[in-house]
């Protein structure tokens, strides 16, 4: 019999291969997989008589299957399968491509649903590659709204919806966590039916119900983590680090530049809170470029000179190896010992120091507990490591903001002394609109560096076509003749069919074969190897490639100042903000830097949204832009991250929702304390 925590192979239907597939998205139980919501729907509710279709509308027909059969394409190269759809008002022919297997799972005279959008002309319409099911009252793929789930390779639709069906009926053994008057007073419906909506909704406005209610639950369990996070750090102490101006004085002239009034104002916020007995909690924000490094260095340099330890925590192993060297040579003026510490690279340094030296993790956990390192480096997973520290007083996190009670224990506990909890600086070069920050994570004091340093020119950027890529191929080239190096950004390491996006690995092989075949091209993505991606990196750097195909990891990972050109391939893929990100990631020097968007769209509004990038070169204008152009879309691109890893349904562009949900919060933390108590131990998953 199955329960929530029932493991995911004891589900009919999920085999050893399939089990490996749904781990692989983070689906683990029976309870996990009614958790994974889908992020569109096809709407196949629309009954029609056969004769009664429309070429180009999206529809749903019932009737026999007739004169079913496979035959090979006039090259050969692949099965078609086709048939007739017959009912008491005509026939229409439907037909697959390399879907053979169709003609075993169907047989003429099968009454069936066939779901999906009419082709051809008025003469000779027909369903191209349509969804079909057979007739039941119990329909999951056709003859209804039709959830569309995030997949991994070899996970298909059907699979995953025919396994949320087996465990749906679940949904009645989870408990609704909001108290019955806020359900009321926010006319929203019970978890239960939004659970089983959310899959499988009756009709538009039960999906809309649903939707609304799973949003709501979210951002009010976020809105309690941050008062229970603010509770957590006023009951707090900490360490006061005191300001050391003279020694500040020397780093800030041996920069080898000036800093702008932002970075200044930034550094002084910084340096004040970490003056006082309450931890900090401060978040910087910058554009990339605008000198987040240099202000977090001069926190981490007074960090040390109390005698104190200091940890960065970075989002990827190539950010880290950045990280390293940068904060090596800022920190020159202060004689101190930094480490690196990553799965696959161990090694310290003095900055008086040549070369790094390389160490055995074993000897290096004993140094930092020892409290011989002053600076540690790493990934955030850093924190799950079995470090120690004699006297933590800093912790920096790049690109990852939601450090909740439970991670915060865990730092206190690995600082060397139980009773403080280290200073707190997070950075983010997402750029936020600060309302929204305010509202969503109002736990966090803010600092912007809202300007970039002088002599920076702002990229030129280019909106291109199908028919203008040889023009921008050939700009591209002669900008590497002139010894410059350049980027080809690419959204999903898997070519998507439907989505008709480019794969970093298809494109690194079409422009290494066929457009710059007499250039030094690399390829960079997330499931290479630590070393591999260590090699490809030290290779862009020391000027030995010429263009690196990468896919987003480029967008908190690479700096080399001598690329000043890139593609964004299928540039309507990412959001405003993304797309202003990586555009940033050639504008590190005071040359000239080009980005060019590339898109197979002809869509209106995603056209718009790239002629807004164009034109605009402010991260927070670009912010808020998205927030009114993609509506309920996604402001920072297909996946939330950094603030907002653990909201699932819910998005940024939810303002009246987020501003309702920050309500909600109070009346439970004035009038239903237990609540908080289930928040508490929920943590980052569901409190049900």
């Amino acid at each position: 019999m199955l329960s929530l925590n029932t493991p995911i192979e004891n589900i009919g239907g999920v085999g050893k291969t399939v089990a490996v597939k749904l781990k692989r998205l983070g689906v683990f139980t029976a309870g996990d997989l009614i958790y994974w919501y889908p992020f569109r729907y096809d709407d196949f509710s629309n009954l029609k008589k056969i004769d009664d279709l429309e070429v180009g509308e999206v529809a749903t027909v019932k009737g026999k299957i007739e004169l079913l059969e496979n035959r090979r394409s006039y090259k050969k190269k692949m099965i078609i399968t086709e048939c007739f759809l017959t009912d008491e008002s005509g026939s229409i022919k439907a037909i697959w491509f390399g879907q053979p297997f169709i003609t075993k799972l169907l047989q003429n005279n099968d009454e069936v649903y066939f779901s999906g959008k009419v082709e051809g002309d008025l003469f000779d319409s027909y369903f191209k590659n349509p969804s079909y099911e057979k007739v039941s009252n119990d329909t999951a793929h056709t003859a209804r709204i039709v959830p569309i789930y995030p997949l991994t390779v070899g996970l298909t639709q059907k699979q995953l919806r025919f396994l949320i069906k087996q465990a749906l009926p679940l949904v009645k053994q989870i408990a609704d966590w909001l108290p019955e008057k806020v359900i009321k007073n926010h006319q929203l419906i019970n978890l239960t039916d939004a659970l089983a909506n959310i899959h499988f909704p009756g009709n538009k406005q039960k999906m809309e119900q649903a939707v609304r209610k799973l949003k709501f639950n979210e951002l009010l369990q976020l809105h309690l983590q941050n008062y229970l996070i603010s509770k957590d750090l006023k009951e707090s102490i900490s360490t006061p680090l005191e300001f050391h101006e003279k020694k500040t004085k020397e780093i800030v002239k041996n920069l080898g530049f000036t800093l702008t009034d932002a970075q200044r104002k930034c550094a002084w916020q910084i340096l004040l809170d970490m003056e006082k007995p309450r931890p900090m909690n401060r978040l910087l924000e910058g554009d990339v470029g605008s000198g987040k490094t240099a202000v977090a260095a001069l926190a981490v340099a007074n960090c040390i000179l109390n005698k104190s330890q200091a940890v960065v925590l970075a989002p990827t192993e190539i950010l880290a190896s950045q990280h390293f060297q940068s904060f090596r040579e800022l920190l020159k003026p202060v004689e101190c010992c930094l480490a690196l510490l990553t799965s696959g690279k161990q090694m310290i340094i003095n900055t008086t120091d040549e070369e790094p030296e390389k160490i055995s993790k074993a000897k290096l956990l004993k140094l930092i507990a020892a409290g011989e390192i002053d600076l540690v480096i790493g990934t955030h997973a850093l924190i799950q490591e079995k470090v120690e520290f004699k006297n933590l007083g800093l912790v920096i996190i790049d690109e990852q903001h939601r450090f909740g009670v439970d991670q915060r224990k865990a730092i206190r506990e690995k600082s060397g002394d139980a009773a403080t909890t280290p200073h707190l600086l997070s950075m983010t070069a997402t750029p936020i609109p600060r309302t929204l920050a305010l509202t969503i994570y109002g736990n966090l004091d803010l600092s912007i560096i809202d300007e970039l340093p002088p002599g920076r020119k702002k990229p030129e950027t280019k909106l291109v076509e199908p028919q203008q890529r040889k023009q921008a191929y050939d700009f591209i080239k002669n900008q590497i003749k002139q010894g410059r190096q350049g980027l080809v950004i690419c959204p999903l390491i898997e070519e998507s069919d439907k989505l008709g996006v480019k794969a970093a690995t298809e494109e690194y092989q079409k422009l290494s074969a066929e457009v710059f075949s007499d250039l030094k091209i690399g390829l960079l993505h997330g499931k290479l190897k630590p070393k591999v991606k260590e090699e490809v990196m030290n290779k862009f750097h020391q000027g030995k490639l010429d263009l690196l195909v990468t896919t987003s990891v480029v967008e908190v990972g690479v700096n080399v100042p001598n690329a000043n050109v890139m593609i964004i391939e299928s540039a309507e893929r990412f959001g405003l903000a993304q797309l202003h990100q990586f555009r940033g990631r050639v504008n590190r020097s005071s040359r000239q830097s080009y980005c060019f968007l590339f898109t197979e769209s002809s869509a209106e509004k995603s056209i718009r949204r790239l002629k807004t990038l164009v034109g605009c070169f402010d991260g927070f204008k670009l912010a808020e832009e998205d927030l009114k152009i993609r509506g309920s879309g996604n402001l920072i691109g297909s996946k939330q991250t950094g603030f907002f890893t653990t909201l699932k349904i819910a998005k940024l562009t939810d303002v009246e929702l987020i501003e309702e949900t920050k309500k909600a919060s109070q009346i439970i933390v004035e009038e239903f304390p237990e609540i908080l108590e289930t928040i508490k131990l929920a943590g980052d998953v569901h409190p049900e």
